[in-house]
């Protein structure tokens, strides 16, 4: 299966993000890639965060979901929607929700974001928790034979949602739509990426926000697949692309067999 990390720069318009957006699926379908993983907050890089609260949806409804429905169906894609705004029981705040839809426009999978980033190193501070309610559930889904876990750029750093993601079966393939900080995605993104490949024999995508944005935020890019063995098979650094390899059953197969990691597990 041909998979596709999309990496864009989103700005402070819906519509521009959405047409932008647009224009890569588009790309990504004529290269016949079958899966394509847009970043997190691929609708909206908002000038504070409570620009995301006003653009809420209610789970279902609403313009940005469907766009992705529409987009899955007409380019024949199964597309993962990055994140997008959902409603949460805080009313100050929202659920930061990656939807997968199916070629036939379905929604396959919803996973609400269960690790809320903070940092404070000088006068850069993030504190997702003020703006964004905790998700409480981990979720893989099928997709053509392969099993596939979601998670959402801070879940990076906590190897034990893998794991979890991992039972009852090991997942083929881990997708991980981002924004991270060029502050903290210099030193730690490809690495934990790697890791995260290796310990669980496993493919991984990370498709990421790459640039400056009109908000004055700078993403740290460098969306990537990564293999099993943990090489980089395809990686851009900044800027909107399209990233792609393929997702070789085989291969995963061959190293579980060779270094048999997941079957002497103990805990």
């Amino acid at each position: 299966m041909k998979i596709a990390a999309l990496q864009m720069v989103s700005g402070t318009s819906v519509a521009a993000n959405l047409q932008r957006a647009e224009g890569l699926l588009a790309q990504a379908a004529a290269q016949g890639v079958r899966l394509a993983v847009l970043p997190e907050y691929f609708c909206l890089m908002g000038r504070s965060d409570t620009d995301k609260v006003r653009l809420r949806e209610k789970p279902g409804s609403g313009p940005i979901q469907d766009y992705l429905a529409d987009a899955a169906r007409r380019h024949g894609l199964w597309i993962v929607g990055g994140t997008l705004p959902l409603e949460s029981p805080d009313p100050d705040r929202v659920l930061n929700t990656t939807l997968v839809f199916s070629p036939a426009g379905e929604q396959a999978a919803r996973y609400d974001k269960m690790h809320l980033f903070a940092f404070q190193r000088g006068t850069e501070r993030y504190a997702e928790a003020d703006s964004i309610t905790p998700g409480a559930q981990a979720v893989a889904f099928d997709c053509e034979g392969l099993r596939i876990g979601l998670t959402i750029c801070y879940d990076l750093r906590f190897p034990e949602l893998f794991r979890a993601l991992s039972n009852p079966a090991p997942c083929d393939l881990y997708l991980l739509p981002a924004a991270f900080t060029h502050t903290t995605g210099e030193k730690h993104w490809e690495v934990l990426l790697r890791a995260r490949a290796i310990e669980n024999l496993a493919y991984v995508l990370g498709s990421a926000q790459g640039g400056v944005h009109e908000n004055g935020r700078r993403t740290w890019g460098h969306s990537m697949i990564v293999d099993p063995w943990g090489e980089v098979l395809a990686m851009q650094a900044e800027g909107e692309a399209v990233v792609t390899a393929t997702l070789d059953r085989d291969r995963i197969a061959r190293h579980r067999e060779s270094l048999p990691a997941l079957r002497h597990r103990v805990v």
